[in-house]
């Protein structure tokens, strides 16, 4: 099949939705001839933050001279943009190319009266069938959901396993609890590997701890009072960290210091690793860090930040970051949920701080929520809120009523970030 043909085929699969295990995982990829089992990978999970610090590393060991290939979702401006090495999105002749040997080996197991893969099944595979093609030399990899029964924990060859941010999300998948929550993020540790970890809340810690003693791994944790000579600010910002001095990144937040100091973490224990990786290397790779809507700054007059705030926790850290970069400011919100989070929280975290909120509906998607019930979900907090027929309608009437002093602030699911983007860039009115 043709590009075209093989985007078809993964939007038909992808209409089955998601099982977690790895049964099918492991039979698809023995059809292919196990290409995971040819490369070295640093493992992600967690439940905020894996991106960004997945982006931090990667950029660090290509800027070091490995080959690196970043395997992330979900994405924001194309499809391609899940499977890059050295930041280089997969070609769309390799990507057809390798889709029909999976629907090759998929019908196969069909014929054997075995579950078919999953799209997210068949991407991951791809995803090592390509890493395999290019000869990476490592591959940062993140988890889809969870982690223990994650169609990425087929991989039997980490060098690292880190463990960004846990908190609740995909309670009915992972668990009702914190605790069991961090037992299947945790799942991915596997044995005599190294393992570094953000500072977590009491029951994670005690489950990372666990985890790793069973199975004999070093652990490193990020410890937030060592970030210290803090400059906060949209467009760069820098802190120190234990032995790091004036680090520089260009990703605004204020958990971006968090994630930055977990990815230092990792490449100490990429260094226990023998990983060569210089001090002048890592402040470059993180200064290059670029890692799109996570409160990025799209324009000024007025300020238009897009960021992925989907959860409690993610609400939360958006909050931080709102009151510390605009005190006093008029925010406006636009908001796009899916139904299957915990909209109501990120609700009663961000939605008193706002001016104004239109919602929208995330297009294309069954998990997404109605414009008109996040509309009447906001309202019991903030009653200043309308639901919007489109995003570019949303951005325009935004744009309009915000003056130049003001923030727009986009945040919700990742999955119509892209979209707004292109609104903002093609609409609104002259406000310099």
């Amino acid at each position: 099949m043709n590009y075209t043909e093989a985007r078809v085929y993964l939007d038909e699969v992808s209409k089955y939705g998601s099982v977690l295990g790895l049964e099918s995982m492991r039979e698809l990829l023995s059809r292919l001839g196990d290409p995971q089992d040819s490369l070295k990978f640093i493992h992600i999970s967690g439940t905020n933050g894996k991106g960004s610090v997945l982006a931090y590393l990667s950029t660090i060991l290509s800027g070091a001279g490995y080959r690196t290939g970043r395997y992330l979702s979900p994405t924001l401006f194309s499809y391609r943009e899940r499977i890059q090495v050295d930041g280089a999105y997969i070609e769309k002749e390799s990507l057809a190319r390798h889709v029909t040997a999976i629907a090759e080996a998929a019908e196969d197991m069909k014929a054997k009266g075995l579950a078919g893969p999953t799209a997210f099944e068949i991407e991951t595979a791809l995803a090592f069938l390509y890493f395999q093609e290019k000869n990476c030399d490592i591959v940062t990899l993140e988890v889809g959901m969870g982690g223990a029964l994650d169609a990425t924990n087929v991989i039997r060859t980490p060098v690292l396993e880190v463990i960004a941010s846990i908190s609740m999300d995909h309670m009915d998948c992972l668990g009702d609890t914190l605790e069991k929550i961090a037992r299947q993020k945790a799942g991915i540790i596997k044995p005599n590997t190294r393992v570094a970890s953000a500072a977590q809340q009491p029951d994670a810690a005690r489950v990372i701890a666990e985890v790793c003693g069973d199975n004999h791994c070093p652990c490193r944790t990020v410890d937030p009072a060592q970030i210290t000579d803090v400059r906060y600010g949209c467009v760069s910002q820098s802190f120190s960290y234990k032995n790091w001095k004036d680090v520089t990144i260009h990703l605004a937040g204020s958990y971006q210091l968090l994630n930055a100091a977990l990815a230092l973490e990792a490449v100490e224990a990429l260094r226990e690793g023998g990983y060569a990786l210089s001090d002048r290397q890592v402040y470059d790779g993180l200064a290059n860090t670029v890692w799109r809507g996570r409160f990025t700054l799209l324009r000024t007059d007025p300020a238009v930040i897009i960021d992925g705030a989907h959860n409690p926790g993610a609400a939360q850290e958006l909050r931080r970051s709102l009151e510390l970069y605009f005190p006093g400011k008029k925010l406006h919100y636009i908001m796009g949920m899916f139904k299957d989070k915990d909209y109501e929280q990120v609700i009663r975290l961000t939605a008193p701080l706002a001016e104004h909120i239109i919602t929208v509906e995330t297009p294309n998607n069954p998990r997404a929520l109605p414009a008109e019930a996040l509309r009447d979900a906001v309202a019991q907090v903030n009653p200043s809120v309308e639901a919007a027929g489109s995003i570019p309608e949303a951005v325009q009437k935004t744009l309009d009523r915000a003056d130049k002093e003001d923030a727009v602030i986009i945040f919700g699911s990742l999955s119509f970030l892209g979209e707004a983007e292109k609104a903002v860039q093609q609409g609104g009115k002259d406000h310099g």
